[in-house]
C-alpha cells in the first residue's frame, strides 16, 4: 500500500508547525520572551512553541485521519492508541534546548506507524529549510531529492554524531581518537543527517522515547542504513504503555555489526529524566 497521501499530509502539517515555531526562534540568540521557557523536569525544557506546534500537528493530522491513534511528547498519553492499527508518533520540537539558545539544530518529527512498524516519516528543520521524507519501500528524500547513507565499512575514524549533553557529562570520552565526533542535540535531526550521508553513524546509551526516533528510524532504513538497540534488535512502535528504550544505535549499514561489537561491553547510562527509586 502507498502512503503518499499520508506523507503529503505530514509535510503540510510540518510546514505549518515550522512557520509557527519560527515566530519564536532567534538565530544565534535566546528565543523571544513569548516562548515562555519552563521545565518539565531536570534538563528537560518546554516552551510555548512546543505546545503550539503540538496543537497544530494534532489538529491537522487527526482532522484528516480521525481514526488514527496519537502519541506525542507534549500530549498526555491516551492509551487507546494501543488499540489502533495506525498511529501518529510525533515530537513537535526535537532539540528544544537548541531551539531556545538559537542553534538551528532542531526538528519537527512525524512518524506514521502501522502494526508496530513505521511506514511514513517526515522530519523538518524549518531553520535550515530541510524537509526529510520517506515511505516504506520507496527510499528517502531531502527536499524531494533522493539521498543515501555513506558506504564506509571501517569503523575506526568514522564520522559520528554525539549527544551534546552526553558529551558534557563525559560519556563520549572513551570514543575520542577512535571516532570523529561532532556534537548535536536533536536525535531526530541526527538520524536525518545520517540518512543524508553527512555522517556515518550515531548512537545513544541513554534512554529515548519512541517519538524521538520513530520517524528517523525509517529515514535511515530507507536510505540504506540500520537502526537497532544495543543488542541488535529492531524496534517496534506503539506496542506497549512504556515508550522509552534504553539504547539506540544507528549506522550507514556496513558499519553496524562492528559498531554493535564495539558497544557490547559499554554500560548503559542512567535515565536522568526520571527520579531514581
Amino acid at each position: 500500500m502507498s502512503f503518499e497521501m499520508e506523507l503529503r499530509l505530514m509535510t503540510t502539517a510540518a510546514r505549518e508547525a515550522g512557520t509557527a515555531i519560527l515566530h519564536y526562534f532567534r538565530l544565534g540568540e535566546t528565543v523571544s520572551s513569548a516562548a515562555d521557557v519552563r521545565h518539565k523536569g531536570h534538563d528537560n525544557p518546554l516552551t510555548e512553541a512546543d505546545l503550539e506546534a503540538d496543537r497544530l500537528l494534532h489538529r491537522v493530522l487527526l482532522r484528516d485521519r480521525p481514526d488514527y491513534g496519537w502519541l506525542s511528547e507534549e500530549t498526555v498519553d491516551d492509551l487507546t492508541r494501543l488499540e489502533r492499527s495506525r498511529v501518529w508518533v510525533v515530537d513537535p520540537i526535537d532539540g528544544t534546548k537548541e531551539f531556545i539558545i538559537g542553534l538551528p539544530q532542531f526538528a519537527i518529527s512525524i512518524g506514521l506507524v502501522e502494526e508496530g512498524l513505521p511506514v511514513a516519516a517526515c522530519i523538518f528543520n524549518p531553520a535550515a529549510g530541510e524537509m526529510f521524507t520517506a515511505t516504506r519501500g520507496s527510499g528517502t528524500r531531502l527536499n524531494d531529492q533522493p539521498i543515501h547513507t555513506t558506504l564506509r565499512s571501517q569503523l575506526a575514524g568514522s564520522t559520528c554524531l554525539a549527544s551534546r549533553s552526553e558529551t558534557k557529562r563525559g560519556e563520549w570520552d572513551r570514543f575520542r581518537g577512535e571516532l570523529e565526533l561532532t556534537t548535536m542535540g536533536s536525535i531526530a535531526y541526527k538520524l536525518a543527517l545520517l540518512a543524508r550521508g553527512a555522517f556515518d553513524l550515531t548512537f545513544t546509551l541513554t534512554p529515548k522515547n519512541e517519538w524521538d526516533f520513530c520517524a528517523g528510524a525509517l529515514l535511515v532504513a530507507e536510505a540504506g542504513g540500520r537502526v537497532t538497540d544495543k543488542d541488535g534488535m529492531p524496534f517496534r512502535f506503539n506496542q506497549r504503555r512504556e515508550t522509552r528504550t534504553p539504547s539506540l544505535v544507528a549506522s550507514n549499514g556496513p558499519l553496524h555489526a562492528a559498531l554493535l561489537e564495539r558497544l557490547e561491553d559499554v554500560p548503559l547510562s542512567p535515565d536522568r529524566h526520571r527520579p531514581s527509586a
